[in-house]
């Protein structure tokens, strides 16, 4: 049991396990987003005192909070409990494009080190990728009100235009950042 669930699980398996839990919640009248969940966070911390946004009844979404918190506990057994002694599966054009940015890709690690590190954060590069880019991704998750699991999974579940919309720009960003922005902050 322990050797099936610490291997990947193929899309086949995953896929229908999403489906599944929207299905669900579509079912309950619920819908899933990380973002959300932080809006509840600082609402339960008393936010709603200086800000309206925050101002709403926090309960209700207790059962977003517990989901969050099942995720989170569920990467740390995944990862504590199920390691997975194999390297990440890069593409080898991948690591020809990364090599011919100046990274040198790491099979075991999820983040390159040598962008996502103390000693980086410190740097010109590091500050625009970790504080500048979490700001924005900060900002633009408010501003298209909601994040790429609320919009990308639930909201298109629900047959929502602006998640629609919203994924659509999702990509369009994500193509322009690695095609056009990525190698120039990488040569800061």
């Amino acid at each position: 049991m322990i050797e099936f669930l610490s291997q990947p699980w193929p899309w086949f398996v995953c896929g229908p396990l999403i489906t599944l839990v929207m299905l669900l919640m579509i079912y309950f009248g619920k819908s899933f987003s990380a973002s959300s969940s932080m809006r509840t966070i600082c609402a339960a911390c008393g936010a709603g005192k200086f800000s309206d946004f925050f101002n709403f009844n926090w309960k209700d979404q207790l059962w977003n909070l517990l989901f969050l918190g099942g995720a989170v506990l569920g990467a740390f057994i995944a990862t504590q409990f199920f390691p997975n002694a194999e390297p990440i599966a890069i593409s080898e054009a991948t690591v020809a494009d990364l090599q011919a940015l100046g990274l040198t890709p790491n099979g075991n690690e999820i983040f390159p080190s040598a962008i996502f590190s103390w000693e980086n954060l410190f740097t010109l590069q590091g500050f625009v990728f970790m504080v500048v880019g979490g700001f924005l991704i900060g900002f633009g998750t408010r501003y298209a009100a909601g994040c790429t699991s609320g919009h990308s999974i639930s909201g298109l579940s629900n047959l929502q235009l602006p998640s629609l919309i919203a994924t659509i720009g999702f990509f369009i960003g994500g193509l322009i950042m690695t095609w056009f922005i990525l190698p120039y902050i990488l040569q800061l």
